[in-house]
């Protein structure tokens, strides 16, 4: 019976470890978002990027003021920063910045199908790949990491949803919200710093430096009462103080190797019914002519009035 059991166990453990063999890796880099909020923008409007990209940094956005359904335009998000500056990458070495966006349309937008890009719109799109927040909020698109150098202006090709096709979707103004990032961040999701961040001093105390077995390098902080802290410090940031220095509690250890940062940008977007507009330029037209009707009436009263004055 035992035997039998622990056959069972066997196999079961064997399936287990097909399955997670066969199931490919997540690729969550660089949407952490994904992994812990429903939205990407928090109930106080800031877009959750902004946790773990501390450094603010510029971020524009470009919409048409108005488009019509069923109509594909291109919304433009700008991640403008000095491409002659380099970061500190994993390992330490230095390396360029990449970037990447967020763009959180109205309920019923979309990235448009490739059919439906217009050809000159086709060029400035090539290369970018749309990947969709999730799979019930297909209007909140994320991009990248791209290189920096080639795509400081990313390009979202956007198709206007159609209220006759769905009733939910209603004409009128709607908010459009749009996030931007360079480099990489200081805190990863588990809430560990990176090398990319500068390193403080947790307590007030003596400054002890060993290296670590990795090579990495780790301070050790001991108080006047005998509490120790020790920080690991990885490759990238440069050590600002000695071995033996007294440091104060939250005073810097090393510099601040971060050259990026996140910025957000919010505007609106109207989704214009056709019929108003071209009622519009029918009451235009008709003031127009109303007016063009009363010039000519008051020439025609002029006359009559001179005529009347020479006889």
């Amino acid at each position: 019976m035992k035997s039998l059991i622990a056959f069972f166990c066997l196999c079961g453990a064997l399936l287990i470890g097909q399955l997670w063999l066969a199931t490919p890796p997540a690729q969550a880099y660089p949407f952490y978002a994904q992994q812990g909020y429903d939205s990407p923008r928090e109930a106080t409007g800031r877009i959750v990027c902004a946790n773990c990209h501390l450094a603010a940094k510029p971020t524009e956005i470009e919409v048409p003021q108005a488009v019509t359904p069923d109509s594909v335009f291109e919304a433009v998000v700008k991640i403008p920063y000095d491409t002659s500056v380099q970061q500190v990458l994993g390992d330490g070495s230095k390396g360029g910045l990449n970037v990447g966006a967020v763009l959180m349309l109205p309920e019923g937008f979309t990235i448009a199908p490739a059919d439906r890009i217009p050809e000159e719109l086709q060029e400035k799109v090539s290369g970018v790949y749309y990947q969709p927040y999730s799979d019930d909020k297909q209007n909140i698109i994320l991009v990248g990491p791209l290189p920096g150098e080639q795509y400081q202006e990313i390009v979202f090709p956007v198709l206007a949803p159609n209220p006759a096709n769905d009733k939910t979707i209603h004409f009128g103004k709607y908010s459009v919200h749009a996030g931007g990032n360079r480099g990489r961040g200081q805190v990863y999701p588990t809430g560990d710093k990176t090398n990319n961040t500068v390193y403080t001093a947790a307590i007030a105390g003596t400054v002890s430096l060993t290296t670590g077995d990795d090579g990495s390098l780790v301070a050790t902080i001991t108080s006047d009462s005998g509490e120790s802290v020790a920080e690991t410090i990885p490759a990238g940031p440069e050590l600002i103080v000695s071995d033996g220095q007294v440091v104060a509690a939250g005073e810097a250890l090393t510099t601040n190797p971060n050259v990026g940062g996140f910025g957000q940008k919010d505007t609106e977007i109207v989704l214009q019914d056709p019929n108003r507009i071209k009622w519009l330029l029918v009451f235009f037209a008709a003031i127009t002519l109303s007016q063009i009707l009363l010039v000519l009436k008051k020439k025609q009263v002029e006359k009559v009035q001179a005529a009347e004055m020479n006889f």
